[in-house]
């Protein structure tokens, strides 16, 4: 790759996170024999996202690209033409994959998880975009200044709203070892991903609270109606149960509505956000 940029210099930083095997003592020999190679290490496992994170607030360059696993999925020879784009001017350049060599029912679950997040994102989040993509230092110091404890890093470079162009590549099948994801590992970062980016569905279940609740008041009036007038042969403890359990639900599905929607404004209020920034001026 140095060769393709014959006129930029780099620096790798390797993180670390707390690996158990040999890694760190083999990461040491690697920087002891190359100036461009810095590590870090972490003193326990902080989860692949906040490892990434470590990494990106002590990077020192005009650019970085946050995510460069070692299982090399993500090919490092995308990188220049990541760097072409960047020279014409995009702030962010994002790998978008092409194609995923990986089993049928993974394949499809992560396609439905990108579809789900940028339908329901209040920011621009392309599909099938991930952490692997060319970040520029303004953009990366006005995300890594954010206290927040779990940074889903695709949506806070979303955030901040800059243009971005697209390089298509093919996410290659791993040639050695196993992830160490769990399901519920992937569990947690989608549900961080979708509590961080989006504000719909709390007023969803607003929305379907007001109906649920709107039907329900409406039917116990009517129950009640027919009680009164009707009388029905069935007695009263059961109308007067149906209009009960119809008024009480209907309050209650209201105003779990309402207090969902107080809950997104607390959220929306104490989790960081990205600010604006100059991008041009004369």
């Amino acid at each position: 790759m140095s060769q393709q940029l014959p006129n930029w210099d780099y620096e790798h930083i390797i993180c670390d996170n707390a690996s158990t095997d040999r890694t760190v003592e083999i990461v040491k020999l690697l920087a002891s024999s190359d100036s461009k190679i810095n590590y870090l290490v972490n003193s326990r496992n902080v989860g692949p996202y906040q490892n990434m994170w470590i990494g990106m607030k002590v990077a020192s360059g005009d650019v970085v690209v946050p995510l460069l696993p070692a299982d090399l999925q993500d090919p490092p020879s995308v990188i220049p033409m990541f760097i072409e784009y960047w020279e014409k001017g995009f702030l962010v350049v994002r790998g978008r994959i092409s194609k995923r060599h990986e089993k049928w029912l993974m394949r499809n679950i992560r396609s439905l998880f990108y579809k789900t997040i940028s339908l329901l994102a209040v920011s621009d989040i392309p599909l099938d975009s991930g952490e692997f993509m060319l970040i520029d230092k303004r953009v990366l110091q006005t995300i890594t200044c954010l206290e927040d404890p779990e940074p889903y890093i695709r949506g806070l470079v979303a955030l901040t709203g800059v243009k971005y162009a697209e390089v298509l590549y093919e996410k290659v099948p791993r040639k050695y070892g196993k992830s160490k994801e769990s399901i519920l590992s992937y569990l947690n970062h989608s549900l961080n991903a979708l509590i961080s980016t989006s504000r719909i569905l709390p007023r969803l279940m607003l929305l379907v609270g007001l109906v649920v609740s709107t039907f329900s008041i409406l039917l116990a009036i009517y129950s009640l109606v027919v009680f009164i007038f009707a009388r029905p042969e069935i007695g009263t403890g059961i109308p007067l149960l149906l209009i009960g359990t119809f008024f009480l639900g209907g309050i209650q599905i209201l105003f779990l509505g309402l207090l969902g929607e107080y809950v997104v404004s607390i959220h929306r209020q104490t989790r960081p956000h990205p600010k604006s920034f100059i991008v041009e001026s004369n």
